[in-house]
């Protein structure tokens, strides 16, 4: 089931601001013991409050997101598995968030962040997943049209050496 257009949108800029904003703040974080640390420090401290603010938005578009695509996907019967994995991985990442911020113990906070930074690096690679066998999962075929020069024309990238046999004069 795909997202309407805008709310389509408004996730794919979050999520990739929120992957921006955490590989600079990784990378500033790892420099600011070098050279340039002032810098590298600012850097990290820009990124790391750009990073919250953006999050906060994605919790926005994650809440609109179950009634308007998981509960509706889920009752379908579509993309369960990867859709799962990513509810899972989403809610890692808020509960990693939340314990960086009230987390006291060090140790702990560590770990968490370890956690929160492996589920942020690999949602990318899951979000292109599940769009993908999404889309895959629901993509019209040819046979599924009667009209397959139509079919052709409405679903150019399915089909295509198909509906091109069947005009062609030798059959």
């Amino acid at each position: 089931m795909r997202l309407d257009v805008g709310l389509r949108f408004w996730n794919y800029a979050a999520f990739a601001a929120l992957v921006v904003t955490g590989v600079i703040w990784l990378v500033a974080d790892q420099l600011k013991t070098s050279e340039h640390g002032e810098m590298w420090q600012a850097i990290a401290a820009n990124m790391l409050m750009f990073h919250g603010i953006t999050a906060m938005i994605a919790l926005i578009l994650l809440g609109a997101m179950i009634p308007l695509h998981v509960q509706r996907s889920w009752r379908r019967g579509k993309n369960r598995f990867t859709g799962s994995v990513m509810v899972a991985t989403n809610a890692i990442l808020v509960v990693t968030a939340s314990g960086l911020y009230y987390t006291g113990s060090d140790l702990l906070r560590t770990f968490v962040a370890d956690v929160h930074i492996a589920a942020g690096l690999a949602l990318p690679a899951l979000i292109v997943t599940h769009i993908v066998l999404g889309r895959r999962a629901t993509a019209p075929t040819l046979e599924a049209c009667p009209n397959k020069v139509d079919a052709a024309a409405r679903f150019p990238l399915t089909g295509i050496a198909q509906a091109r046999s069947d005009l062609s004069p030798t059959g």
